[in-house]
């Protein structure tokens, strides 16, 4: 197996090929894909592509590393929920949340994975997350110690780097002096132009980030999703301002994996993913100089 050098690297998230999978694609073919593009680095999501999640047969764990091995892919990332909204009428508890934490840890680490996109449950459209999210990750931080994980919330668009919820994740992480917790910074909080979708309801456009604030945030960054809509012709993206974004990453010589995950307007269509997945990798591949 080759060792990847220091610095941003490629992957994908399997998410990207949601209109594929269980249609046209199974996961070894997509694995098969990824592979045939360069790409390393692999991101799962738990109760999608997992049979029987979450209690996975022996049979498919040892078919996986066939895969891993087959294919020369690493275990990067590992989607999951914290499922604030499983009752009707009710939030989890704290017990509840730490038990739903401690099940996927196990899961993860025996996959090969690290680094967990850790989904908390959230109370309004701005993703603020629920009100004991403190208590449950803090209680979580011995397991997730134990399983050598790093539980890495999502910051997604219509969250900002310079949003409460950002400078509250950072303080937690400060004073605890945990390496268990993290960021997941989703290239979407980056868009610059206006997709369709943003005219409906009326609503006030959301304000974005700007890459050059990154570099702030890039030391509790442990993996990136490099969030797409749409791949051209000449291998650039539309609306994401990719080369500013690779630009801070290397200026602050960043060490982990860019999951590209496509989210475009044929996505959940089969027939479209390969070939947008394929653009931007091959985008990805200039820009950090591969």
């Amino acid at each position: 197996m080759r060792i990847d050098k220091p610095g941003a690297k490629r992957g994908v998230s399997v998410f990207s090929y949601a209109g594929d999978y269980g249609v046209t694609m199974q996961l070894e073919d997509i694995l098969a894909d990824i592979h045939n593009m360069g790409a390393r680095g692999l991101e799962i999501l738990a109760n999608s592509h997992i049979p029987d999640y979450p209690h996975p047969s022996e049979a498919w764990v040892e078919r996986w590393f066939e895969l891993l091995n087959k294919f020369d892919l690493v275990p990067v990332e590992y989607g999951h929920w914290v499922d604030s909204r499983l009752y009707a009428g009710r939030e989890l508890t704290t017990e509840e949340s730490l038990a739903m934490l401690v099940r996927d840890f196990k899961i993860a680490h025996m996959l090969g994975f690290r680094i967990l996109r850790t989904k908390l449950g959230v109370i309004d459209e701005t993703l603020t997350p629920v009100q004991n999210w403190k208590e449950f990750i803090q209680a979580a931080l011995p397991y997730a110690e134990k399983y050598d994980v790093v539980m890495c919330p999502e910051i997604h668009e219509p969250t900002t780097l310079d949003s409460a919820m950002v400078q509250e994740y950072i303080e937690f992480i400060e004073q605890t002096g945990t390496k268990h917790f993290g960021l997941n910074i989703d290239f979407g909080i980056f868009r610059e132009k206006k997709l369709p979708k943003d005219d409906e309801k009326g609503r006030p456009p959301f304000r974005h980030s700007r890459p050059e604030e990154l570099g702030l945030y890039l030391p509790y960054v442990y993996c990136c999703h490099a969030k797409f809509i749409e791949m051209s012709d000449d291998l650039e993206e539309l609306y994401i301002p990719y080369e500013r974004i690779v630009s801070v990453l290397e200026e602050h010589n960043w060490d982990g994996y860019l999951l590209s995950e496509y989210e475009g307007f044929h996505r959940g269509e089969p027939g479209y993913a390969s070939d947008q997945v394929r653009r931007h990798q091959a985008m990805l591949k200039r820009l950090i100089g591969e």
